[in-house]
C-alpha cells in the first residue's frame, strides 16, 4: 500500500465507524474511487481494533461498569452493572448468530456491490430522517429493557448489507423506540463494542488460519489513525447531538447514494 492509500483507509474507517453513514459502504467504495487494489484483511482488522480502542476510551465508565457487572454475575449477584451486561449481550445476540450464518456460507460476497450501496445508503438514510423527525423524545438509557433492547439487536442485523449502517439503523431503531438523540447513539456505541470485537476476533483467526497476519509497521499506523480520528467523531457527533438532529448525516447519505446511483446506471 502507498502511505496515500493507507492514510485515507484510516481516516475514512475512523470518521465513519460510529456516525450513522456505514463505514463498510466507505471502505469497499475507497479502493474503487482511487483504482486502488482491496487494502487487505490485516489493514481491515487493524484499523477496525484502532476504532474500537477509541469507544472503549470515550466511554470507559460504561465499560467499566460491564466488566465489574460481568464479575458480579459470576458471584451470582445482579445490580444495575450486571444489568448492563446483560443488556448488551441480549442486543449483540442476533448480529452475532446472523453474521455468522452469513458470512460462513459466503453470502456477504454477495452484497458488496456498489448498487447494494447506493441503494441501502439512500434508504436507510431516509428512514433514519423519518423516525428521527416523527419520533416522540421521551425516553432516556436508563429505562432501556431487554424486550428494547432485543428490537434494537435485531435492527442491528440489518447492518450486514453495505451502506446501511451499524450504527445507523441502531439509531434509527432506538429513536424509533422513543430514546433521546444521544441516549439513541450512545446505545449504539456502547453496543459498537462486542460486535467490532467479536468480528474482529473472527477476522484475525480466519487470517491467522490462512497464514496471511503480518502485523507490520503499516498495520500499527493505520490503527493509531484510526484510534484518533474516531475518537474525534464520536466526540464531535455526542458533542453535536446535545442540541442539533441527525440531519446533516441523513443529507450526506442522500448526496453520497445520489452520486453512486448515478455512477451505477450511467
Amino acid at each position: 500500500m502507498s502511505m496515500l492509500h493507507l492514510i485515507i483507509v484510516a481516516v475514512v474507517q475512523g470518521l465513519t465507524e460510529f456516525l450513522p453513514i456505514s463505514s463498510s459502504a466507505h471502505l469497499i467504495l475507497v479502493p474503487v474511487a482511487g483504482d486502488w487494489p482491496d487494502q487487505g484483511p490485516t489493514i481491515d482488522i487493524a484499523v477496525h481494533l484502532g476504532t474500537l480502542g477509541a469507544v472503549v476510551l470515550y466511554f470507559r465508565r460504561d465499560v467499566a461498569d460491564m466488566l465489574f457487572g460481568m464479575l458480579a454475575l459470576l458471584r451470582g449477584r445482579i445490580d444495575a452493572r450486571a444489568r448492563l451486561f446483560l443488556l448488551l449481550v441480549v442486543g449483540t445476540l442476533p448480529a452475532l448468530a446472523v453474521g455468522y450464518i452469513l458470512v460462513s456460507r459466503g453470502y456477504l460476497l454477495h452484497l458488496r456491490s456498489p448498487m447494494v450501496i447506493a441503494w441501502a445508503t439512500v434508504l436507510f438514510g431516509l428512514l433514519l430522517w423519518v423516525v428521527d423527525r416523527m419520533c416522540l423524545r421521551v425516553n432516556r438509557m436508563a429505562q432501556l429493557g431487554f424486550g428494547s433492547m432485543l428490537l434494537i439487536g435485531v435492527a442491528q442485523t440489518l447492518a450486514l448489507i453495505p451502506g446501511t449502517s451499524r450504527s445507523g439503523i441502531t439509531i434509527t431503531a432506538a429513536r424509533g423506540l422513543g430514546y433521546e438523540r444521544s441516549d439513541a447513539a450512545r446505545i449504539s456505541l456502547l453496543l459498537s463494542i462486542p460486535v467490532i470485537l467479536a468480528a474482529a476476533s473472527y477476522a484475525s483467526f480466519e487470517v491467522m488460519r490462512k497464514g496471511q497476519l503480518a502485523l507490520g509497521l503499516e498495520a500499527l499506523v493505520a490503527a493509531a489513525l484510526a484510534f484518533v480520528t474516531a475518537l474525534l467523531a464520536v466526540a464531535w457527533m455526542m458533542r453535536w447531538l446535545r442540541h442539533a438532529s441527525y440531519t446533516p448525516f441523513v443529507v450526506y447519505r442522500l448526496i453520497l447514494g445520489a452520486g453512486l446511483l448515478y455512477w451505477v446506471y450511467t
